[in-house]
């Protein structure tokens, strides 16, 4: 069971990564909320027939509590931090975009303890410390007297505080929604929460101007990134814990300079190896803790 959930868990970061790349690619053909309004009615109109009748039986049963749960998923979650990442790539390189994915964790640690009472041990915020290093020497280019930080980067980071954020509120979920009711009731609360992103676009004139390749991307988007994806993390998450989840997103960098090499030109060079290596050790590391603090409880 744990090694299916880790196994998931890998091929959803996988895919997210992917849509890093995706969106720096077709940047150009289709403005940031539009692209996610697009996923999001995908993810809905591929879901909705299969499960219409059991989720209107559900939604009957859920209690104000649980609305609200389901409500703060569908902000942090569901569509505002995906249209941030999108913008956030028309000012920074899918690179560097997904080597801010290494800071996610940290944001989950620091709300898994007091909502969660998820326990951090030294050696976790050391695994964390030793993966940061490793983004920071990737981010500087191996001069670590040089940093540089754009509106892309701050979007980038925005948009990982909010997943973090989601991630948390996953484990706070005590509703009887199965994983497509739960993508369809996530998918229509973010398009209620990127509605005003998506008019401010429209009538300042950031039409979707979709070209083939575009079409392709959105789709893949909608499919990989926010389907399938969504699905496996929840899986992982509800399975093996916020903190434990969270610590392997350090992988997603890793993922995504590989990608960024094969589909972009971005090339490696002996820095990203050195911040490569330095994360996956953090990752050891953190996950070692995490991993024994979930057995001791």
């Amino acid at each position: 069971m744990r090694a299916t959930a880790y196994l998931v868990l890998l091929a959803s970061l996988f895919l997210w990564a992917g849509n890093w790349i995706v969106a720096r690619a077709v940047r150009d053909d289709i403005s940031p909320a539009i692209a996610t309004m697009a996923r999001q009615l995908i993810v809905i109109s591929l879901l909705l027939p299969f499960c219409f009748i059991s989720l209107k039986k559900q939604i009957a049963t859920l209690q104000r509590h649980q609305w609200r749960v389901l409500a703060a998923l569908g902000f942090f979650g569901g569509g505002v931090h995906l249209s941030l990442q999108w913008l956030g790539l028309h000012y920074t390189t899918a690179t560097s975009g997904t080597l801010y994915l290494s800071i996610s964790p940290i944001f989950i640690l620091l709300l898994a303890g007091p909502l969660l009472g998820e326990p951090i041990g030294p050696r976790q915020w050391l695994g964390v410390a030793v993966s940061f290093f490793g983004v920071l020497l990737i981010g500087t280019q191996g001069n670590l007297e040089q940093i540089t930080f754009n509106i892309g980067d701050a979007l980038a980071l925005v948009s990982m505080l909010m997943w973090g954020a989601y991630t948390v509120f996953l484990r706070l979920r005590h509703d009887r929604l199965e994983t497509p009711e739960f993508l369809v009731v996530l998918c229509m609360f973010g398009l209620v929460f990127n509605s005003p992103w998506v008019a401010f676009e429209y009538f300042h004139g950031m039409k979707p101007g979709l070209t083939p390749t575009g079409a392709i991307a959105v789709f893949y988007s909608a499919v990989g990134s926010m389907l399938l994806a969504y699905a496996g993390w929840n899986y992982a998450v509800m399975r093996l814990g916020a903190a434990r989840a969270g610590v392997t997103m350090h992988l997603m960098p890793v993922f995504g300079v590989v990608l960024a090499a094969l589909f972009l030109g971005e090339y490696p060079l002996w820095f990203h190896f050195a911040g490569i290596a330095l994360i996956l050790a953090g990752v050891v590391l953190s996950s070692s803790r995490a991993s024994a603090a979930a057995s001791s409880r």
